[in-house]
């Protein structure tokens, strides 16, 4: 795949360049306000803007999580729960975006490998995904986490899984046109 930024004229003439953006770091870094103000950035008033939430309210904890999400976010994002089918998504309703932000791609892959999508399929699938994401034209900001700096999982399933969501975000971050690594808050971009 080649990465590229995309230009084409949209609504009312404005030019509208598609890029992909990558936001990582580590849990409760500021990832997600990164993203949002990194794909709110420059954007027209009442520019149509999409957050994917590929989170799930399983438990009282995620749900108080997604509650301060949604509050953080503010007026003129739509919302779409997607915890699994983010290619079907952008198929369907990325075209009608001009910034979209899915947060995120490691509780994409948990989702992904409860359903029992072996690791493998899980690669092809992210293949698929960026070259949707690219095809929508918009800005698209993921968010993922940073698994690899802390200690070694004692678990092998954990292993896997930290190994696996390290393919994913090496593989996006190749892709992508703007890589922006979160610490403490702050963002620092690196590609």
């Amino acid at each position: 795949m080649t990465r590229r930024s995309h230009t084409t004229e949209g609504k009312r003439g404005a030019r509208h360049d598609g890029r992909l953006i990558l936001v990582i770091g580590g849990a409760s870094s500021g990832k997600s306000e990164a993203a949002l103000n990194l794909a709110a950035k420059g954007l027209a008033r009442g520019a149509t803007r999409a957050f994917v939430a590929t989170g799930q309210a399983r438990d009282e904890e995620m749900t108080v999580k997604i509650q301060r999400h949604r509050a953080s976010r503010g007026a003129g994002w739509e919302t779409s729960e997607v915890p699994t089918d983010l290619l079907a998504w952008f198929q369907k309703h990325g075209r009608f975006y001009r910034a979209i932000v899915v947060d995120c791609l490691t509780l994409w892959l948990s989702n992904l490998r409860e359903r029992g999508i072996r690791d493998a399929r899980i690669l092809s699938l992210l293949t698929e995904l960026l070259q949707a994401m690219r095809s929508s034209l918009a800005r698209v900001v993921v968010v993922s986490n940073e698994l690899g700096l802390g200690l070694v999982p004692m678990d092998v399933a954990a292993r896997r899984f930290r190994d696996l969501a390290g393919q994913v975000n090496q593989q996006v971050a190749a892709e992508a046109d703007e890589v922006h690594f979160v610490v403490a808050g702050r963002p620092f971009r690196i590609k």
